[in-house]
């Protein structure tokens, strides 16, 4: 039985998500703030951490942070009364793997959990145990989520590594930014192109000796990209 942990503070909107997940053949747990939240990721093993933006103690993107930099998977749906792309991408980038903005329907609630499941199954399949990969200047570890540069930790967000990974497994291909994006977050139409250029502009800064002039990750004009390996 997949088991879920809903991250709310707001104790009749968790009251009804566990419900309508416990309906649906989930085990739920819940936590009200993002202390206790952090704590039960640490704790236990989830399938789907469903977590609130706002909430007392930690706020959700802190506790994001904590659990991605701990290199804890575990697939997050953020949920978010906040409408700015700034919000929602700086959650991305902390390593969330969706979001929600309220006020939202179970229906669709259920649907994006369901897909971020499948997907996180789906992308645990598609590389061996500690795979690791010379990118340019980068070692990356797509196992532990880790990376080092010149022989120095790196500070990588899960959202980037997951980019070259996808980029690493159609490696010489040209790959639209689409793809990317469906791939990264699996939601079309919610983040733009534009945020995929962002993080491939980090990206080369970190792996190219000369990011102006990159050899590794290459721009296929009016397509996407290309990695050179």
């Amino acid at each position: 039985m997949p088991k879920i942990l809903i991250v709310e503070d707001e104790f009749q909107m968790s009251a009804a998500l566990k419900d309508n997940f416990e309906l649906e053949g989930y085990e739920v747990k819940v936590a009200y703030d993002g202390e206790a939240g952090l704590k039960a990721i640490n704790e236990e093993c989830f399938d789907l951490v469903i977590l609130d933006v706002m909430l007392p103690k930690l706020s959700g993107f802190d506790v994001c942070k904590a659990v991605r930099q701990k290199g804890i998977e575990t697939p997050i749906i953020m949920l978010t009364a906040r409408t700015a792309e700034y919000d929602k991408v700086r959650g991305l980038e902390f390593g969330a793997d969706d979001y929600v903005t309220k006020p939202f329907s179970l229906i669709e609630l259920l649907a994006r959990s369901k897909a971020v499941m499948r997907r996180g199954i789906a992308q645990k399949k598609d590389l061996p145990s500690h795979t690791v990969v010379l990118m340019g200047r980068l070692i990356i570890d797509f196992d532990s989520y880790s990376a080092i540069i010149d022989d120095n930790p790196a500070k990588m967000s899960h959202t980037e590594i997951e980019i070259l990974k996808f980029l690493w497994q159609h490696k010489n291909e040209t790959v639209k930014r689409d793809d990317i994006m469906k791939y990264v977050y699996g939601i079309d139409g919610e983040v733009t192109s534009r945020t995929i250029d962002n993080f491939i502009v980090k990206l080369r800064q970190k792996m190219e000796i000369d990011a102006a002039n990159p050899k590794y990750i290459i721009t296929v004009h009016g397509v996407g990209y290309k990695l050179i390996i």
